[in-house]
């Protein structure tokens, strides 16, 4: 692991994104509630916080940190769900993989629900979209 001991903690926040494609039928049976394994979102939701403070134990070398909040929200397209993580600590390294993972579990999470109706989902586009926050300072993503 990286020593980040000398480091003085700071506010540091991070967004990420990826998008859960799909039939527009799917969409719709999301949007109107209707898969019946249940509420799509709200599980969705659950295990996106979950995942960005699980983050160390998925990946290695990831440093435990004291998660100060998790966001996921989440936009429905007519052949999509956009997928968006946002993770906030005060801490001396990055939730950068925090915010991925939030997004990237949310998203398996759609598919899971929605798997008995449409086979054909693709989960795509997972990105960083900002950071901010310690040494390296600021960083947002222009366009994908």
């Amino acid at each position: 692991m990286v020593d980040v001991t000398p480091k003085e903690a700071t506010h540091r926040r991070a967004v990420a994104r990826c998008k859960v494609f799909m039939k527009p039928e799917t969409t719709g049976m999301v949007a109107s509630n209707a898969v019946t394994k249940g509420d799509v979102l709200a599980a969705a939701r659950i295990a996106g916080i979950q995942a960005a403070k699980r983050t160390p134990d998925l990946i290695p070398l990831c440093h435990p940190l004291l998660v100060g909040s998790v966001y996921v929200n989440f936009t429905l397209g007519d052949d999509n769900i956009e997928v968006e993580a946002q993770v906030e600590t005060i801490d001396r390294t990055g939730v950068e993989m925090e915010a991925l993972t939030a997004c990237a579990v949310a998203a398996l999470t759609i598919y899971d629900m929605c798997k008995s109706s449409d086979r054909s989902m693709t989960i795509g586009e997972l990105t960083l979209w900002e950071k901010t926050g310690g040494r390296s300072g600021a960083y947002r993503r222009t366009e994908l």
